[in-house]
């Protein structure tokens, strides 16, 4: 099964859990995103929910935003994503609403998002890689080693500079630590990929989690 909500992450912060346990958590709002469309097999090749998250002007959106919107009876969206093979239920229909507490405590997710942006980056920070010496005779300091072999011809995957980060990434097997569905919050354990202010995408985690399980393995 697989159900999943649309949030903008809001900023990280510390909460007790009920043994006493600080931890950090990521602050998310959730508020009740609206199903703009359901897409089946037989009309588009796949089964999916399409969300929309934060109502957008009219006027900031153009005729097909509009149109869109207009068939749920909602406003145009600031973000809209898909899940995939979604089951939010057998009665879901366009223009219902997902919640917060699609979501239990304890739950584990996995969170999309775009990672932060630092423009146009050296091969050092950008690739971890090490300089050359830094002797007055030496023309090698903070450029990119060798080419390789070829001449004329840079291998695909070669390290260089070049623009670092607005990558879209996910965090798999974060631990939902508390629901708050008065004020559409989830407080997620740890951090998600992307700045304050983003968009993420959070669903329920699809792969087991292997480091937990084999630690049970062990102890037994």
């Amino acid at each position: 099964m697989t159900k999943g909500i649309l949030g903008k992450k809001v900023g990280m912060t510390q909460v007790f859990t009920d043994n006493g346990e600080l931890v950090p958590v990521t602050v998310i709002d959730v508020t009740p995103n609206v199903v703009m469309q359901i897409k089946t097999v037989e009309n588009d090749g796949y089964n999916a929910v399409q969300l929309g998250y934060e109502d957008k002007r009219e006027f900031l959106s153009n005729k097909p935003e509009q149109g869109h919107a207009a068939k749920a009876k909602t406003a145009p969206k600031r973000f809209i994503g898909e899940i995939r093979d979604a089951e939010l239920g057998d009665d879901i229909k366009v223009g219902d609403e997902v919640k917060a507490d699609i979501f239990t405590e304890g739950e584990t997710v996995d969170v999309t998002g775009i990672t932060k942006g630092h423009g146009f980056q050296g091969n050092i920070h950008k690739d971890n890689q090490s300089r050359g010496p830094m002797a007055h005779g030496s023309r090698y300091h903070r450029r990119p080693g060798s080419l390789g072999a070829i001449i004329n011809h840079v291998f695909k995957g070669k390290p260089l500079p070049g623009r670092m980060g607005g990558n879209t990434r996910t965090m798999q097997h974060l631990q939902v630590v508390r629901v708050d569905t008065d004020n559409n919050v989830l407080l997620i354990k740890g951090n998600v990929p992307g700045a304050n202010k983003s968009f993420v995408k959070i669903k329920n985690s699809v792969k087991a989690n292997t480091k937990k399980s084999l630690s049970k393995q062990h102890n037994k």
